[in-house]
């Protein structure tokens, strides 16, 4: 089980890290999985959080503490299977007006509306919030310990952060995406239940 959940937590990071789009790799990764059959990555929005951008989020962004910025806080749902929490701060300057209506009014995912954009991801960090294996697993008394009882998981398993940039370099988006235990929640071993 642990074995297992470490490899689908590995198989998840490396996809998302070798493509540009979370949301499309959270789209493949639920229809591969089942986890809502037919359903796209929609973006539950979260009103009344704000919260303002670091110094790091404007340094990433390369802009001064007066350069506007948007902020959208969302929870990335495949059907009601909440897959991802994400902070996402954004120039409003350098999308469209109709992807900047886009955001302001709906719940379509972020790396959807910006898709037009052609843009590459650039990753900060991606860090395992969760290590299905204790520390010395490869020893015989932790690896017994290891495959004995359920699986006691947090509800977050994966941080990324990483910025989004146009082609030629220009980077518009700063974004903080936290990944849901639900992501392994999935038939016909539900390594979750174990």
């Amino acid at each position: 089980m642990r074995l297992e959940a470490l490899a689908l937590l590995q198989t998840l990071n490396a996809e998302l890290l070798s493509h540009d789009s979370a949301t499309l790799t959270l789209d493949r990764w639920c229809a591969a999985h089942h986890l809502a059959d037919g359903e796209k990555i929609v973006a539950e929005r979260i009103k009344g959080e704000d919260k303002p951008a670091s110094e790091e989020v404007r340094h990433l962004l390369n802009v001064s503490g007066d350069t506007p910025l948007a902020y959208r806080h969302v929870r990335l749902k495949c059907g009601s299977v909440v897959l991802s929490e994400a902070d996402n701060w954004y120039i409003p300057a350098l999308l469209t007006p109709e992807m900047n209506r886009t955001l302001e009014t709906t719940d379509t995912a972020f790396g959807r509306v910006v898709q037009p954009l052609h843009f590459q991801r650039h990753t900060v960090s991606a860090d395992l919030l969760w290590q299905p294996l204790p520390a010395g697993w490869e020893t015989g008394a932790a690896a017994q310990a290891a495959t004995s009882g359920g699986l006691d998981m947090p509800d977050y398993l994966l941080r990324h952060h990483a910025y989004l940039a146009t082609p030629s370099g220009t980077p518009f988006s700063v974004v903080v995406e936290t990944y849901t235990k639900s992501i392994l929640g999935f038939a016909p071993r539900d390594v979750t239940a174990r």
